[in-house]
């Protein structure tokens, strides 16, 4: 087999506590990472000549600082392969949305080279490489819904009931770097448990600051809020730092109702949450 097609999830944020600061700048939070069904299409053909070459290109990114191309050659660095490979990328998830796009690229390279180069690197292998590409791609190289801790690298798996959302993105993207070093973004929330998330839920320590400097979230947010058809249990929320908010939907029906009033300025699509990624899915791991 020298040729792979393999899905590329995206993820929400149902929560995001950030419970301090470290004295290197790095943020502590704790965040429940939940798979989607939905996400880009990546294709994959290996090369004998050490070449990596993607297409399309991705406007204002160079092709030495995509993500893709950065795990692929961190990947043939580590084992010292002597292939290469030809990807081809079907963009669906909107850029700088908070939703993982290029961080879940990243770890299905890993996972999909891993496997047409026979290099037999192990799924904790791959996430240490992935954690050098970015804080959210061992979430996705190890594919299944999760807790996280630290500065987002302690990852427990967890099963999480696996519901409708609707996600919008309104037009523009958030800087994480802008949020993480806003002097409003509350930085002391208490430690919260696992049970205690998965029976009361959270918040995003985030969106209040998200909000104040992105109108454009602002205004998205209290769209899907006054649609959300179980607005009195689960609100319309922010995922990550943004730009992207959702709402989780009854069933995919109230889900279609809420894309069929899309405005114009937002992307919109649905997905169903997962506890095992497509990617593991189809690679059977």
């Amino acid at each position: 087999m020298n040729t792979l097609s393999l899905l590329s999830p995206a993820k929400l944020n149902l929560m995001l506590h950030i419970t301090g600061q470290r004295d290197d700048g790095y943020h502590q939070l704790q965040t429940l990472f939940q798979l989607l069904d939905y996400g880009d299409t990546l294709h994959f053909q290996t090369r004998e000549d050490r070449e990596l070459q993607l297409s399309p290109a991705i406007a204002g990114v160079a092709q030495d600082d995509n993500l893709i191309i950065r795990a692929a050659r961190l990947l043939q660095q580590q084992a010292t392969t002597p292939q290469g490979a030809t990807i081809k990328l079907e963009k669906v998830l909107p850029m700088g949305g908070g939703i993982g796009g290029g961080s879940s690229n990243a770890a299905t390279t890993l996972l999909a080279l891993n496997q047409l180069w026979k290099l037999h690197l192990s799924i904790d292998q791959l996430a240490k490489l992935g954690l050098q590409l970015g804080a959210d791609v061992p979430v996705f190289v190890r594919g299944h819904s999760a807790w996280a801790e630290g500065v987002g690298e302690q990852l427990q798996a967890i099963d999480i009931p696996e519901s409708w959302y609707f996600v919008a993105k309104p037009d523009c993207e958030v800087s994480t770097a802008e949020i993480f070093s806003h002097k409003r973004l509350t930085r002391n929330t208490s430690p919260i448990t696992i049970a205690a998330v998965l029976k009361q839920g959270g918040h995003n320590d985030c969106e209040a600051v998200v909000r104040a400097c992105y109108p454009a979230v602002d205004a998205a947010l209290r769209w899907l809020d006054s649609l959300s058809q179980t607005n009195d249990n689960n609100p319309a929320r922010l995922t990550g730092t943004g730009a992207c908010v959702f709402a989780q939907c009854p069933d995919r029906e109230s889900a279609e109702q809420i894309l069929h009033q899309l405005p114009n300025g937002l992307q919109g699509f649905i997905a169903k949450g997962v506890n095992i990624s497509p990617t593991h899915q189809a690679l059977s791991l």
